[in-house]
């Protein structure tokens, strides 16, 4: 797969806590070469804090880490790959302001699925109790957003299989 000259792709890897996000995002990242960053890691203190203690982050929470996210994908030099939960239409919408053709791939499975992942990971400030606030917050993607959603019931390294296809479709159409 090769860079699109007309545009930056911005791959943003989407879904809720458990969905394998950083394990797809790490895996994609070796095959393709482009760099990675994980959204976790722009959060500010005050939010890992109040999402550690089981409090779900507000709308105005969000929005200056949806900001940096954005800044990141505008200084990219060529194509990146985000881990994001990217729960809402509106959120993705503040990444699709990016100078970056920007692409969603959502990584979605069973409640119980995700709970059992959730579970049995270890360092991470989410907590198992958040995943129902996540799911009840999650609006799935809409036609008009250029996007895939791909089952996390498949290992690892099918849903990258099905991500590399997505996004060669993708670089297809843009180029």
């Amino acid at each position: 797969m090769t860079s699109s000259t007309a545009a930056k792709l911005a791959a943003v890897v989407m879904g809720v806590s458990g969905s394998g996000k950083t394990t797809v995002a790490d895996l994609l990242s070796a095959r393709l070469g482009w760099p990675v960053a994980e959204a976790d890691d722009f959060h500010s203190a005050a939010n890992k804090q109040k999402m550690s203690s089981g409090v779900p982050l507000t709308d105005a929470d969000r929005q200056p880490w949806l900001q940096s996210l954005r800044e990141w994908i505008d200084e990219a030099d060529g194509d990146v790959i985000l881990t994001c939960s990217a729960l809402k239409r509106a959120y993705r919408d503040v990444l699709r302001t990016a100078d970056a053709r920007v692409v969603f791939l959502h990584l979605a499975g069973s409640p119980q699925l995700l709970a059992d992942r959730m579970q049995h990971r270890t360092g991470h400030f989410m907590p198992t109790s958040l995943l129902e606030s996540q799911l009840a917050t999650l609006e799935p993607l809409q036609s008009d957003e250029d996007g895939t959603e791909i089952d996390v019931a498949h290992p690892p390294e099918e849903i990258v299989r099905l991500a590399l296809e997505f996004l060669d479709r993708e670089q297809e159409v843009a180029g």
